[in-house]
């Protein structure tokens, strides 16, 4: 019998991590956020912020379904997810294209925004 950790590991090794693609207007709102961080509250809170998505992006690589659909955009073409970032301030909207394997990161939407303010910008 092998190490447990070993054999995880090399399961784990064959399974295939999903692709995440982030639109343009996540990446940016993603910087604006992380600058604004570093403005308001310092390099510390930043940085953590920044752990926090990657810790999300390695989440969605290996378990791409984990997080709960969002409500707000349940009649939607796609079933879009959503995940509490930075301190759950911002949802990391994004959906699950199962056939190409790929994550697509759509939106970094600020809770303290009307849901409605959402369903616009997913279109």
């Amino acid at each position: 019998m092998g190490d447990f950790r070993t054999d995880v590991g090399r399961i784990a090794s064959k399974i295939s991590m999903a692709t995440i693609i982030w639109e343009d207007t996540a990446k940016l709102q993603l910087a604006e956020n992380i600058t604004y961080a570093m403005m308001e509250f310092g390099k510390t809170t930043a940085l953590r912020w920044e752990k926090d998505i990657r810790a999300v992006e390695w989440r969605l690589e290996h378990y791409p379904t984990s997080y709960p659909p969002e409500p707000t955009l349940q009649d939607r073409h796609h079933l879009y997810r959503y995940c509490h970032v930075m301190h759950r301030r911002f949802k990391l909207i994004y959906f699950f294209d199962e056939p190409n394997n790929m994550v697509r990161v759509m939106d970094i939407w600020d809770t303290r925004m009307s849901p409605e303010a959402l369903i616009k910008r997913i279109k």
